[in-house]
């Protein structure tokens, strides 16, 4: 199963859209996304992220939601914990 999480961008590197790469926090695990397929994405938006990639926009609304249904059926931990490197903590 293919799962997109939302998460808000922080900050953007490189202005050139094909290598935008932007320093998403994901409830406080933060993350390196490229931002190639949402050009008009700027600091404090979210975006659904997928394998890397933000592939869409969202507002804050909705991805308020979409964490609460991964709170619900306790998903938010594993993301959390799944995607993170041996020895990376949560701090940039």
């Amino acid at each position: 199963m293919c799962l997109a999480v939302p998460g808000k961008i922080l900050s953007i590197t490189n202005a050139d859209t094909v290598f935008r790469i932007g320093r998403v926090s994901f409830g406080g695990v933060l993350r390196e996304v490229s931002l190639a397929y949402v050009p008009d994405a700027v600091v404090g938006n979210y975006v659904l992220v997928h394998a890397g990639f933000a592939i869409s926009t969202v507002d804050e609304t909705e991805a308020a939601r979409i964490f609460e249904y991964l709170d619900e059926i306790g998903d938010i931990e594993d993301i959390k914990t799944s995607s993170r490197t041996p020895g990376e903590t949560d701090t940039p």
